[in-house]
């Protein structure tokens, strides 16, 4: 491949995208949004996987099936495409990223969009001197529960909030096997990487940069390569105190959102249905997607006097229709990439201070 991209021309519609990976990333929570919205065409998926290229093929029949990321770079370089999503293992993000800037097109990297924070801000940095969009997958923006939490904040329906307390919990005590389950941190791999950076960057959204922050990193699995089981701690300059917990080994979950207010609360269960809905096969233009039942809403309120609380339906969606309009009309990327590598900072200080790496 040239060492010089090919001459930037201004994007049109449809915006060609090329997806690096084909795995949950790729075939859930990428291909579906980009295939439904007519600002984007999947005009080719990188997978070596001879099976998730068969169903790259059923899925997505228009799109080109690459075996190989230097294939799609070459064809980026040379002018056919405009967009690359890299869904890729988390330890590979800051190479695939790095290449497909050098290609000279748009790029969107899922979290953690690198491991450690000095390869996240050169990517910010690469970006910014050559003049191309860049952005971080950081999906659960648009969590149902999210927007709702969002909406009750701005509106100052839980006066002054002091304490915020997050959760994703599961009980898979037996790993699957796949690179999330081999990968150790200094690869990006545990539920702190995993998870802690979609927790993390919901609480400094909500409540702004912190002052503090103390952690538990633990791996419970035997045999474990990396935690599992963290539980995060921070103290932001807003007052606000926030308890995050992420944990594959919970026989019992605990609330979702548990959010104390000087008057008023709310607290929510469960998670967003919209990535179990995508599992199922369900598409972003179906009814009903992402549509909490009322069984799922939230509960605001002082005990003893509280009402469910309709919970606003998820919209993984908006994240493709706000990057369209940034590369279609001059608007800002869905997410500011250093927001994420503020984040990304606080992930590898918990890991350097608990000599996980």
């Amino acid at each position: 491949m040239s060492s010089e991209p090919a001459a930037r021309i201004p994007f049109a519609r449809p915006i060609r995208t090329g997806i690096v990976g084909f795995g949950l990333s790729g075939r859930v929570f990428h291909a579906p949004f980009l295939a439904a919205n007519p600002d984007y065409v999947v005009s080719a998926i990188v997978t070596s996987n001879p099976e998730r290229a068969e169903e790259a093929r059923r899925l997505h029949p228009a799109a080109l099936i690459l075996q190989q990321t230097a294939e799609l770079f070459d064809r980026a370089a040379r002018g056919e495409l405009d967009l690359i999503v890299i869904g890729s293992p988390s330890g590979t993000h800051f190479e695939l990223a790095d290449r497909a800037l050098d290609s000279g097109v748009a790029v969107v990297v899922d979290k953690p969009f690198a491991v450690r924070s000095a390869e996240g801000r050169a990517l910010i940095e690469k970006a910014d001197r050559l003049g191309l969009a860049f952005t971080v997958f950081q999906n659960r923006r648009w969590d149902g529960d999210f927007l709702t939490l969002s909406s009750l904040l701005a509106a100052g329906q839980l006066g002054e909030v002091r304490r915020f307390e997050s959760r994703f919990e599961w009980w898979k005590p037996v790993q699957a096997k796949s690179w999330k389950a081999e990968a150790t941190a200094s690869e990006g791999g545990g539920i702190l990487y995993d998870l802690g950076v979609h927790l993390i960057d919901q609480a400094l959204q909500l409540f702004g940069d912190v002052d503090e922050i103390h952690a538990e990193v633990v791996t419970r699995r035997e045999n474990g390569r990396a935690d599992d089981d963290t539980t995060v701690l921070l103290s932001h300059r807003s007052g606000v105190r926030t308890q995050l917990w992420m944990n594959g080994m919970a026989a019992q979950v605990g609330a979702r959102f548990h959010v104390l207010g000087s008057e008023s609360a709310y607290t929510s269960w469960g998670l967003d249905p919209q990535e179990a809905q995508l599992r199922a096969g369900a598409l972003p233009t179906d009814d009903g997607f992402g549509v909490y039942g009322e069984d799922r809403w939230g509960l605001l309120g002082i005990d003893g006097d509280v009402l469910a609380l309709p919970t606003q339906a998820g919209k993984y969606a908006l994240f493709y229709e706000l990057l369209a309009d940034a590369l279609l009309r001059g608007q800002p990327v869905p997410v500011d990439p250093r927001d994420s590598l503020r984040s990304l900072e606080i992930i590898e200080r918990i890991h350097e201070e608990a000599g996980s790496y």
